[in-house]
């Protein structure tokens, strides 16, 4: 599974980053990115904007995109 954020619906408030802080990063431009162990991926929807689900994740996931306020975050297959 894949996940990515459209960062035109983000709302920068954080509940991704508290749910799932191995997955998501709030950075300096106050929005959410998705991120690979130290690497954050910057193309909104790009394909350099979407990252594979790590292992054990993907419940904290799920849950970062419901509670999402923006719902800006998409999971795919």
């Amino acid at each position: 599974m894949k996940v990515w954020i459209d960062q035109d619906l983000c709302t920068g408030d954080g509940l991704c980053e508290e749910i799932a802080p191995a997955v998501f990063t709030l950075l300096d431009d106050g929005l959410a990115y998705v991120k690979e162990a130290d690497k954050v991926f910057s193309d909104p929807g790009g394909p350099e904007g979407i990252v594979n689900i790590p292992d054990g994740m993907l419940e904290a996931t799920i849950e970062a995109a419901e509670e999402c306020p923006g719902e800006c975050i998409f999971i795919e297959e």
